[in-house]
């Protein structure tokens, strides 16, 4: 199982859309995936159709009490995609591990047996904090989705740090499989400047596939559907096709790994 984590310490980039609509579209092409809810807001659980109710198991109970994973995951509308959804309880998770040995590594232990999926997306909250950390320790590759704003390469960098500390002490393995561009809006000069800054500075490393601006990508969560299923031909559902093609050309070959 190929272990993806999407994170951004900083909100409102596009990471919940992205977990949401990534998933949706390897599951349509044929990659029986496992979308990964650790944010404590639970905005993946909820866009993917799963309400806060229905959720008896969560992610939390994964990290905290050691349940087997697959005693939490939950179908979902979508074949081929199940989730391990997010509860509130999730928001002292960081606090009731913060004095336990084995804290950074809680979810990398837990993905360790075969579960059966080909890729694990890891919707990762808007912190550097413990839940990203134990993303990044379980994750092979990390996905990183970014705002064309004046502030994004600031943000990215600081990330790009907290991954070579990672690298250094936790996952010696972690790396990049790409920069993905959001909330891309050409009549805007500045994004047209942001998105080339950002490919001069790490080239091949930034996705060709752009996520625009799209009413429809915000309204599909209020529908508990992801964007691909609500209005498949919008500008936004046929980018994030477009993206997951891109992204599967650069995963490895062999899907099922323990």
């Amino acid at each position: 199982m190929i272990r993806i984590a999407i994170a951004n310490q900083k909100g409102g980039v596009g990471k919940t859309t992205t977990a949401i609509n990534v998933s949706t579209a390897l599951a349509a092409t044929g990659w029986k995936t496992l979308m990964i809810d650790l944010d404590p807001q639970g905005n993946a659980s909820t866009g993917i159709g799963i309400s806060a109710s229905e959720r008896e198991a969560s992610s939390y109970d994964v990290l905290v009490d050691r349940t087997p994973v697959m005693d939490c995951v939950m179908p979902t509308s979508i074949p081929g995609l199940d989730l391990l959804p997010a509860t509130v309880d999730l928001s002292g998770a960081e606090v009731e591990l913060v004095n336990v040995d084995d804290r950074a590594h809680r979810l990398q232990k837990a993905l360790g047996a075969d579960l059966g999926y080909d890729v694990c997306l890891i919707d990762c909250p808007p912190s550097l904090g413990l839940l990203t950390l134990n993303a990044l320790t379980a994750a092979d590759t990390l996905l990183v989705p970014l705002q064309c704003e004046f502030f994004a390469l600031e943000g990215l960098s600081q990330l790009l740090q907290t991954v070579d500390r990672v690298q250094q002490r936790f996952n010696p393995d972690l790396g990049i499989i790409g920069i993905a561009l959001t909330m891309f809006d050409r009549r805007n000069r500045l994004t047209d400047q942001v998105s080339e800054d950002v490919r001069s500075c790490l080239g091949q490393l930034v996705f060709e596939t752009t996520i625009p601006r799209n009413v429809r990508l915000s309204e599909a969560p209020s529908h508990g559907v992801p964007a691909l299923i609500y209005d498949h031909a919008c500008a936004g559902s046929r980018a994030y096709m477009a993206l997951a093609r891109e992204l599967i050309t650069r995963l490895p070959e062999k899907r099922k790994a323990a």
